[in-house]
């Protein structure tokens, strides 16, 4: 009986024997390998800097429809590349977390090598989408960003507590990918000296620290059994964690408003009074937090982060739209 056929668990494995004892991945197992939660969140805010480049743009209705759309995809395809590789580099890790445990490669339900053809697949077909039919800009951030989150923050995990500031640079740049795609100029490079995606990159940027600490906070027992370096790891009592997320969300009140300055034609005071009012809804669990330090506060700024960014992202399509067309 072979290796696969002996295996009595369905849920460790989502492999069977066809033709001379192959495996077979389900097209679910490969979603996983994806990280779908986090590759709806690179689509969405590439859309919003889509969508904020697009608003007053030049191009056509029918350009601009086809454009996104490939833009959506080719991103989609590299996230699905960074999310997959970052799987294939940390899987013996992952099997010693309870919160990663059960992706697909601890489990065995997809074979390392699968795993790494999918992901540089999804890399490839990707940036190529962006560089011929999009804009070699858009591909050239798209392909910055794959390098950075496997080659630069995934190695770095184990072996620093920065590791999370390197990280979040990746994460913040599919809303530049989406500014990048809306050009006239061919290449596209030109939109890249604007400061209007770089005040998205710099929300991103900073949205994504708070966020992770209270993740971090929260699956600290399991990060240290992976072998993760994390600020909660070296801060048992959770004082500089806290600390450390207050002060970022400090930060990101004032760094919300750029946008305006950057993007005077399409954002006004409408934006503003509901960025600050979101700022001072995600600093309060945050303010709690640094007086309990428990999980269960810990929880209240996750949450918080996840209601805030999709509201502020929101509110600032909104006002520019608003601004644009009715006023």
């Amino acid at each position: 009986m072979s290796r696969i056929d002996s295996i009595a668990t369905p849920e460790r494995r989502e492999l069977s024997s066809v033709g001379g004892g192959r495996p077979r991945v389900s097209i679910g197992t490969l979603i996983e390998l994806t990280k779908p939660r986090i590759t709806k969140l690179v689509v969405v805010t590439t859309g919003v800097g889509f969508a904020l480049a697009a608003i007053g743009g030049g191009l056509g209705a029918v350009d601009l429809i086809v454009t996104g759309i490939v833009c959506l995809i080719g991103t989609a395809l590299s996230a699905s590349s960074a999310n997959s590789l970052n799987q294939w580099w940390e899987r013996r890790r992952d099997a010693l977390m309870p919160r990663t445990c059960a992706r697909p490669l601890p489990t065995e339900r997809v074979s390392p090598r699968v795993a790494l053809t999918f992901g540089l697949g999804c890399g490839l077909a990707g940036v190529l989408a962006l560089a011929l039919f999009v804009s070699l800009a858009a591909a050239a951030v798209a392909l910055a960003t794959i390098l950075i989150y496997v080659l630069l923050y995934t190695p770095s995990k184990p072996m620093t507590t920065t590791s999370t500031i390197i990280g979040a640079v990746p994460g913040a740049l599919p809303p530049v990918i989406g500014w990048a795609a809306v050009t006239s100029d061919g290449a596209g490079w030109s939109t890249l000296t604007h400061a209007a995606p770089w005040s998205l990159f710099a929300i991103m940027f900073i949205w994504q620290i708070p966020h992770f600490l209270a993740i971090a906070w929260m699956h600290r027992e399991g990060y240290a059994a992976g072998g993760f370096r994390v600020l909660p790891l070296v801060d048992p009592d959770g004082r500089r964690t806290a600390n450390a997320t207050i002060a970022w969300l400090c930060a990101l009140i004032p760094i919300s408003l750029t946008p305006i300055v950057a993007m005077p034609d399409r954002l006004g005071w409408g934006y503003a009074i509901v960025a600050v009012l979101l700022g001072a809804f995600f600093l309060r669990p945050a303010i709690s937090f640094a007086t309990t330090r428990d999980d269960a506060s810990a929880r209240r700024v996750f949450f918080a982060s996840i209601i805030y960014l999709p509201l502020l992202l929101g509110a600032m399509v909104v006002d520019a739209i608003i601004t644009t067309f009715l006023l």
